[in-house]
């Protein structure tokens, strides 16, 4: 069995980071394993967010143990500061792990702006040359090209080619139903050429977890061979079918259904 191992954050209401994460490496069959950075709660009155980073010396002792056994493929998420950042990196370029899915997680300040700069400089200098591929939203992209705010296709794909001179080898940016478009459209980038991604918009906000759930299902496709391109397609329909049946967990927030793709 192909093993894969995810750098993130906890989520305790269960949609999103690890927890997404092994939900979505157990729908592709291949052995999860993670290394956790922070946890995050949930106040009950208005879930508002409450994140406790792990000391950077827990975050290696995870990670050498799951590196003694060796990965196929890797993700990164909620990573917290730049000592985990820096950390992540080294044990990349001292392990060659050769397939690797950056999924550039940035806590936002508000509609243009980071709450922790400082790190959005640090993966940029550190991880994007490492990754295999990297996975942005609108906003992330924006911040890791340096571009501003991205509104349309041709903000995406200039946006991309930015990301690709920082090193990544590939990008996707995730435009899903936040972009000015009649369907959902994601943009892939390999450095030579685009790929528009589309799918049927759909109309729910029972989408927790969509983001993470697309980065593991793509870390997952490579680890058991498709090319980057392949892993990023079978990876958006997984997680439309997913999104397409999410479901209300209470009245904030509702998440995708991990289950769904294999069930329907």
């Amino acid at each position: 069995m192909k093993k894969t191992l995810t750098l993130a954050g906890s989520d305790s209401s269960g949609g999103a980071g690890i927890q997404a994460d092994l939900k979505t490496f157990q729908e592709h069959n291949v052995y999860g394993m993670t290394a956790l950075t922070s946890i995050v709660a949930m106040t009950p009155a208005n879930w508002g967010h409450d994140v406790t980073p792990i000391d950077v010396n827990i975050v290696e002792k995870q990670l050498d143990t799951i590196l003694s056994v060796g990965v196929d493929a890797m993700k990164t998420g909620m990573l917290g500061s730049v000592d985990i950042i820096k950390l992540g990196a080294k044990k990349i370029t001292a392990e060659n792990i050769d397939k690797v899915v950056i999924d550039p997680v940035m806590v936002c300040k508000g509609e243009d702006e980071v709450l922790q700069p400082e790190n959005t400089d640090a993966m940029r200098e550190l991880l994007l040359p490492l990754a295999t591929i990297t996975t942005p939203n609108l906003f992330e992209a924006g911040q890791l090209a340096q571009t501003g705010p991205i509104k349309d296709i041709d903000g995406m794909k200039a946006a991309a080619i930015k990301i690709i001179e920082l090193g990544a080898q590939n990008v996707v940016i995730k435009g899903g139903k936040a972009l000015e478009h009649e369907k959902a459209v994601d943009l892939f980038y390999d450095g030579k050429e685009f790929a528009l991604l589309e799918s049927e918009r759909l109309e729910t906000t029972y989408n927790h977890g969509a983001g993470c759930t697309f980065a593991a299902a793509i870390t997952a496709n490579l680890a058991q061979g498709k090319t980057v391109k392949e892993a990023v397609i079978a990876a958006k329909d997984f997680v439309h079918t997913a999104i397409k049946h999410g479901w209300k967990l209470n009245q904030f927030v509702g998440p995708v259904k991990h289950g769904a793709y294999n069930a329907h």
